[in-house]
């Protein structure tokens, strides 16, 4: 086995909108939303062992080894394939907990697309998508690795064209706990879903101008430092929130705008800019 780590990107996601259309029986809810990447995110280290143990190598603060997700996708992966190897792992965390970017899933996402390629095991991309739901719901979108519009509870997934965007991110001190959120009694559950198959790159996005995040008041309410991150973006566009929050984004047609924002902004807010990604680095690493 390699001594050396095998280094793996996991990219940021944002909503670019996010409608909840109902609720299931079961208390999911349903959802209409359209995922893309950014590149900026978390760093991965993977080292093959032969003894078939998982062990996380890093620290990670206030998330022990054997609930992270990257060792839950390592062991569950293990047990879909029944494969006897194993792997050290390492963490380089960028991307903050409970900022709505999907941190936590892109980590899960790579640890399943670096170890199908690093184990041998050839397992479809579809198959992997529904393991991956296991994990959470943003997971299947990242083992996807394309921009998509999805729906359900996100698992399904349709690809999207979008035009190169710069997008500027404030990441407001507070982390959001996702089913605070979801379960709170004012969230609108019974917006009318977006219809976007058919149109022109040009118009799909501004179709998704149209949309909303419906999470973003309720999240605003109760962290009111999200409403200061939208109103500091406000001057420059039309920024939103993302996933459940706690960071937001605004979109750019160049480098040199986003980058103008952040200089504005970097004295009073923890702030970034990146471009989109329409596919994951790692896409190969599963067959279609």
């Amino acid at each position: 086995m390699s001594s050396e780590f095998l280094l793996c990107p996991a990219p940021a996601k944002i909503n670019l909108f996010l409608h909840v259309t109902g609720r299931r029986a079961d208390g999911y809810h349903l959802l209409q939303t359209a995922f893309r990447m950014l590149d900026h995110g978390d760093t991965l280290g993977f080292r093959v062992r032969g003894d078939g143990a998982i062990q996380r190598l890093s620290e990670v603060p206030g998330v022990p080894a054997e609930s992270d997700l990257i060792v839950r996708a390592a062991r569950l992966l293990q047990s879909k394939t029944h494969c006897r190897l194993g792997v050290d792992l390492q963490v380089d965390k960028h991307l903050p907990m409970g900022g709505g970017l999907g941190g936590g899933s892109s980590d899960a996402a790579t640890t399943l697309l670096a170890l199908n390629h690093l184990w041998a095991l050839d397992v479809p991309r579809q198959k992997l998508q529904s393991w991956a739901l296991e994990l959470g719901a943003d997971v299947p979108f990242f083992v996807y690795g394309r921009t998509a519009l999805a729906e359900g509870v996100g698992e399904e997934l349709q690809p999207l064209g979008l035009l190169p965007s710069w997008y500027v991110v404030i990441e407001p001190p507070v982390s959001v706990p996702t089913v605070e959120i979801f379960s709170a009694k004012e969230l609108t559950r019974d917006t009318e879903a977006l219809r976007i198959a058919g149109f022109a790159v040009t118009e799909t996005e501004q179709r998704l101008l149209q949309g909303r995040n419906d999470l973003e008041p309720v999240a605003c309410s109760r962290y009111p430092v999200i409403q200061k991150a939208l109103d500091a973006l406000e001057p420059f566009g039309s920024p939103r929130m993302s996933g459940s929050g706690a960071c937001v984004f605004l979109p750019c047609e160049r480098q040199a705008a986003a980058e103008t924002v952040v200089k504005i902004l970097q004295t009073e807010w923890k702030v970034w800019c990146a471009p989109a990604l329409d596919t994951h680095p790692l896409l190969a690493w599963a067959r279609d």
